[in-house]
């Protein structure tokens, strides 16, 4: 995928019967399903049954088994209530019968009332900074197989981080980064999809950042990493056609599960959405 058009081909399910939709996935260099990927299918699908005045504002998941990526996803929608300004919904994404992923979502009309946030904290500036593209282009032969082949994937959103750590030297840093990422291209702004596009790229970079406090500990050891959960508020509406800041940490790992929070905004300082997520940080033995 080059594109944010790409993209919208894999969000944008068909609907093959009531309360029932369906799609395909593609790799982002892992061999299953990202949870990005059937995370933002999951908002889509159930969206698609709720009454359009009412838009996402809180979303909570979980990963149950990994999706295989030459098979569909089926998606069943369950209307769970509609009360005077609220809407529940839950969707239980399936492959071959077994459910792969839990969804439930709380959807709300707009309404007027307080309003205050945090501020967003000051970094380096997204024009100053090298993409995962640019890194790729520098330093290929000389990155490690595995961070090469990540990085050398055409992928439909612009990730930028702020700063940038040296792999042939590993280090125990601070659990938490910051990076700028955009979508590639421009597209009509629509609540729906553009919540779903933020759910996708929300799953990036969370769980890396857990592993950044030990880099040097972890530095010849074999990792599994997978998501377990996911967890997102949506505050505000916003463009999606802008340069949005990533602000990461990771307040815990414990038991083999890293623990990361974060912050989305915008980049006139708007505080878009806040994200939880606890994700298995296995050392393979």
């Amino acid at each position: 995928m080059k594109n944010i058009q790409d993209l919208l081909q894999h969000i944008q399910l068909d609907k093959i019967d009531k309360n029932l939709y369906t799609g395909t996935s593609i790799s982002i260099g892992s061999p299953i399903v990202f949870g990005g990927q059937v995370l933002a299918q999951s908002l889509y699908a159930m969206s698609q049954e709720v009454d359009a005045s009412r838009i996402c504002h809180s979303l909570h998941s979980y990963f149950i088994l990994p999706g295989q990526l030459d098979r569909k996803i089926i998606f069943e929608v369950e209307n769970v209530r509609d009360g005077g300004s609220f809407s529940t919904r839950r969707v239980l994404a399936k492959q071959g019968g077994e459910i792969i992923f839990i969804l439930s979502a709380s959807f709300h009309s707009k309404e007027d009332g307080v309003s205050h946030q945090m501020e967003m904290p000051e970094t380096e500036t997204y024009e100053n900074l090298l993409s995962w593209a640019d890194i790729y282009e520098q330093l290929k032969g000389f990155l490690p197989p595995k961070i090469e082949k990540f990085l050398s994937i055409d992928r439909p959103i612009t990730f930028k981080p702020t700063q940038i750590d040296n792999p042939a030297d590993p280090q125990n840093l601070e659990p938490k980064q910051s990076v700028w990422f955009r979508i590639n291209g421009e597209m009509q702004n629509n609540p729906l999809l553009n919540r779903c596009l933020l759910a996708y790229a929300s799953d990036y970079n969370l769980l890396p950042t857990a592993t950044r406090a030990h880099g040097r500990d972890l530095a010849k050891k074999e990792i599994i990493m997978a998501s377990l959960d996911h967890s997102m508020w949506f505050h505000r509406e916003f463009d999606i056609n802008q340069w949005f800041l990533y602000e990461i940490n990771s307040p815990s790992t414990a038991n083999a599960r890293g623990f990361t929070q974060a912050k989305i905004f915008g980049e006139n300082g708007d505080l878009i959405a806040s994200v939880a997520q606890e994700g298995l940080l296995r050392i393979k033995k």
